[in-house]
């Protein structure tokens, strides 16, 4: 897999005398938590100067719990800083009522009803489509979509950035052309669809895990070996790219978190600008307390993960 990969991707990293500062995105999941230890054990290198946690303010208790404990003493041999652009689940409930959001890719459900009367299309003599008729619904129509996604931007990608920028002294400054930050990113091999150029000229993005040709499975392996806690996956309590088996975890293991969901669901189904037909968590567009979440490998369900555009969540 990895050898398909063009060497750029792999590696961006300039000369390491043009780098004033290493920074790891530090997700507090498995694969970035497993990257921070392994710089702290000196088996990824240079040591990076810190880490830096966006906090969306909706993780579930376990990841708070784990980024607890890998800020103790004799952890990491270098600083995380968390920093934050606000909390993501009050500000959802502020846009259903409303005001302005970072919409989620939640899923939309617009129902034409039977008797409606729809345009009939063909290609006219120009080439262009042309409505030639129409045709009377004979029953309800139900149309499935996923609205565009702002949060991982908002709530990650930018804070985070400020931070570096802050750090490294470029805050009110004219940015340079040639990159003096390395921005180290938690994307493993199994995973390496996710892997985006910086489209900064002031930094470039490394993944260590790549260069390591290590998996999930061997992040996971590494840490029992030097039994390190296993951490939670890292993603909003009401993420809708979860899984049918992450929401059934969820509901029979952490039932505060299942029920914050099903509260927020129910809250945010209409009121938001722009935003046309009712919006939902579970991506069947149906109430979360009422969604089918039997197995779904058993149903063939793609997980959306491996797909999530920015490599900043969930890692």
């Amino acid at each position: 897999m990895l050898d398909l990969l063009p060497s750029a991707a792999v590696s961006d990293t300039p000369a390491s005398e043009s780098i004033r500062l290493r920074v790891l995105s530090l997700g507090a999941g498995v694969q970035s938590t497993t990257l921070a230890l392994m710089a702290a054990h000196g088996e990824v290198g240079p040591m990076p100067n810190c880490a830096i946690f966006s906090d969306t303010g909706w993780e579930p208790d376990a990841v708070y719990e784990h980024l607890t404990w890998l800020m103790s003493p004799n952890v990491l041999p270098f600083p995380i800083h968390i920093v934050s652009a606000g909390n993501i689940r009050d500000n959802l409930i502020a846009g259903a009522q409303g005001a302005r959001w970072a919409s989620i890719p939640a899923f939309t459900r617009n129902v034409t009803p039977a008797g409606t009367a729809m345009p009939v299309f063909d290609e006219g003599d120009d080439g262009e489509m042309v409505a030639i008729g129409e045709r009377i619904l004979p029953t309800d129509r139900v149309d499935v979509g996923m609205i565009r996604r702002q949060c991982t931007k908002d709530y990650k990608i930018v804070p985070i950035r400020r931070k570096v920028r802050e750090l490294v002294g470029l805050t009110g400054r004219r940015s340079p052309k040639t990159p003096i930050v390395e921005q180290w990113i938690g994307i493993s091999l199994d995973e390496a669809i996710r892997m985006k150029p910086s489209f900064e000229d002031w930094q470039v993005n490394r993944w260590p895990l790549i260069e390591q040709r290590l998996s999930r499975r061997d992040c996971l392996r590494w840490l029992k070996q030097h039994d390190y806690p296993i951490p939670p996956k890292s993603a909003c309590i009401g993420c809708p790219f979860h899984s049918d088996a992450h929401w059934r975890r969820m509901r029979e293991d952490d039932p505060e978190a299942w029920a914050d969901a099903i509260a927020v669901d129910r809250a945010i189904r209409t009121g938001f600008r722009g935003i046309r037909g009712q919006l939902f968590l579970h991506r069947s567009a149906v109430p979360l307390d009422q969604a089918d979440l039997s197995n779904a490998n058993d149903r063939g369900q793609l997980d959306l993960w491996p797909n999530e555009c920015e490599g900043m969540c969930g890692v």
